[in-house]
Order: structure tokens, then sequence, then C-alpha cells
């Protein structure tokens, strides 16, 4: 889209600082210094998702407006009755610009630095914000054993519309850092019981707006990157919490081959998914689970660029990533300017933005304040435009 996108919210072009020079360093910055863990006065809130499993998120409001500071236990540790979903939280939200959905991606949880950070800034600026732990992740382990994946509707439906009810008539917007975008697009485009592309006619939208950051759109050319010798280091560092994350329940369910290997972790992405992922989601094979799982080709069917059912989103991709080629992005940047789409964030139109720098959900900028980097202010004055006013 416009080289001129972050100039109209308020932003400077990005430029990596000090001494966060090249891919790999903005990558990789926040694991080099992530330092001791931050208080966590989120209250939890669990999902029910069937079967008998629940998700458990951490629900933040505005700092002005917080009602609890408590962080004496990490939520998986709180008592049963802590656990409930807050009484009257709907009317406790008070004067919130809106409830902020943020998704963590692969082998992340709401405690991740990057979904910390992106929520402290929402929330000085007036937002709620609601950090889900999807299947088997972080809080939510004791509570939905498995694993998730990039599509994984049965999960983020029944999120997305409890998420709804807690907003209760705010605007309810999401941000997905690197695969949370991928489950949130896919949640968005979902066909409803019905068949029909997106929610029945009259009702609400799954999402009032939508921001990805570093989201993969083409899993087949992400799990060709993430595979390249270059990234070796990566993808051994990714299998390892994946791995972690399924041992606990793999002799129960996992196919031959994981749980057969003595060595640990399988020997790639591509083959974690094909042993776990695929079969666990009801795939018949990981080539199916690629096909159906990247948003791609139905974000293209629109007539104008955009997938139905697609609130208006920013897509945030930066051209040196090393785990998500930009590709998948640059085409979707291209048919939203062949359908001569105006970009006016004011009207909530969707856009596109792909920096030349950045890495993979890094984007620590010059300039930026404290701990927020040059995408969460990005993202910020994305959704407060949306909502109608400045950040």
């Amino acid at each position: 889209m416009k080289s001129s996108l972050a100039a109209e919210l308020g932003l400077p072009p990005f430029r990596a600082r000090f001494p966060w020079w090249g891919a790999d360093l903005q990558t990789l910055r926040d694991t080099l210094r992530a330092g001791a863990p931050w208080p966590d006065p989120g209250e939890p809130v669990l999902t029910e998702v069937g079967q008998g499993d629940r998700l458990l998120s951490l629900l933040d409001r505005p700092l002005d407006q917080q009602v609890d500071q408590r962080a004496q236990k990490p939520p998986e540790t709180r008592s049963g009755q802590a656990l409930n979903q807050p009484q009257g939280a709907e009317a406790e939200l008070g004067q919130a610009r809106g409830l902020v959905l943020v998704l963590h991606g692969l082998g992340g949880s709401s405690q991740a630095p990057g979904v910390r950070r992106l929520g402290q800034l929402l929330q000085r600026h007036g937002f709620a914000v609601l950090r889900p732990n999807l299947r088997g992740a972080g809080p939510s382990r004791p509570f939905a054993r498995g694993s998730y994946a990039a599509q994984c509707n049965r999960d983020i439906l029944p999120l997305l519309a409890q998420a709804r009810q807690l907003a209760a008539g705010r605007p309810l917007l999401a941000v997905g850092l690197s695969l949370g975008g991928t489950v949130l697009l896919n949640g968005c485009l979902a066909e409803d019981p019905l068949g029909s592309p997106s929610q029945s006619p009259g009702a609400l939208p799954r999402l009032d707006g939508l921001a990805c950051v570093s989201s993969p759109l083409d899993l087949v050319a992400c799990s060709s990157q993430i595979d390249q010798p270059r990234n070796r280091l990566y993808q051994r560092w990714l299998l390892r919490r994946l791995h972690q994350q399924v041992q606990g329940d793999a002799r129960a369910d996992a196919p031959d081959g994981l749980d057969g290997d003595p060595g640990g972790p399988a020997p790639s992405i591509r083959s974690f998914d094909a042993q776990i992922t695929a079969p666990r989601w009801g795939y018949p094979s990981v080539d199916a689970y690629y096909a159906e799982a990247s948003p791609l080709a139905r974000l293209l069917q629109g007539g104008q660029g955009l997938g139905p059912g697609l609130p208006p989103s920013l897509w945030l991709q930066a051209s040196d990533d090393p785990w998500v080629p930009a590709g998948g992005t640059e085409a979707l940047g291209a048919a939203l300017a062949d359908a001569q789409t105006t970009w006016a964030p004011i009207h909530g139109n969707s856009a596109v933005l792909i920096t030349p720098g950045g890495g993979h959900n890094g984007f620590h900028g010059q300039g930026d304040p404290g701990r927020a980097s040059w995408s969460d202010r990005l993202v910020l004055a994305w959704l407060a435009r949306l909502v109608g006013g400045a950040a």
C-alpha cells in the first residue's frame, strides 16, 4: 500500500535502532533482552471450547481503571474460584475505548514479551486487553490438552464469541503476532454453521478491526523458509518449545514417530506438523493442512482484494523477515492496489505495509519510547483510528 501509511498514522518510517541492526538481531531482541518476568495482574477468564476443554485468557483493564493489581501467583496456580469468568466484567470495563484481543504466535503464550509489551501500551491509551492462551500454550495447558494449529476454528470461534460478550457493545479489535494473526484471519474467514462465508445477516462481525504483524499467509512458503540452512538454530529452538508443549500428552494420542523418537523434537517444523498438528486437527496430510490453513487464497477471493467476513485489517511485514517470506503479503498488497482501493484509515479501509527491515516480529526502531516498539505504536495508531480517536 502507499509508502505514506506510517506518516498518515503519525509515525516516522521504520529505522532500526542501535544495536539491533539486521534481521536476526531484530528477531532475537526480545529473547536476548527478556530480563526478569513482569508482574502480571491479568484477571483469568475461561472459555469453554467443547469436550470439557477450556482456554485460559488474561483480561487487562485500562491502566487508569484497573480494579485488581494482584500479581501474587501465575494464573495456573490460583484457586479454582479465581479462574471463573470475572463477575460483571462487562460493566467493569468502564470507559474503555474498546476490547483488544492480543494473540501470541507459535511457541508463545499470554506471557510472551511482545504480547505483554503491546498489551501495556494499549492499556495506557484506554483500551482493555484480552490475552488468550491457545490450546496447550502457557496457562491453558492444564485446561486443554493437545496443541493448536494455524486453523483451529473450533477453539478460536468460541473465544471470539466470548470476547464479543465481554466487550459489551464496545468495539472488539484484535492483533495477531506471527501465527496468531493467521489463526485470527482463519477465524474471521470461517463459515458459520449454515455455510455462509460469515455471520448471518444482521449479526455483528466477529471483529471490528484486525492487525496482523509478521503473520504467515502461505504456510508452504513459510515451512520452506524456516527449513533453510540459515534458520537451523531458529527451527531447533521452535521445535524444542513445541515438543515441550505436547510431550505431556504425546503417548496418549500422537502417532508413531514423535512418541518413539528418543532424541526429542521432530527434525523440522514440517515433520512436526505431519506427525502432530495435521492428524490432531483432522487433516489427512500435512499438505492438506497447509493448503486449507493458508488464508492467502481466500483473502484474494473477495471483490476488493479481501475475503468475505474480514473486518478492516492492517498487515505489517518486514521484507527481511527470516521466518516468514514477504511474498504472500506482497501479493495481498498488489491485489488491494489493483482493485484501486483508496487507503484512508479514518474510513476503516484495509492496508498493507511492508518495511525494508524489522525482522520477524521485531520492529525495534529509533525513537521507541520505553518498552514499546515501532510496530506496537503503529498498531495502536491503527486501532485508535478505527475507533475514532487519537493514539
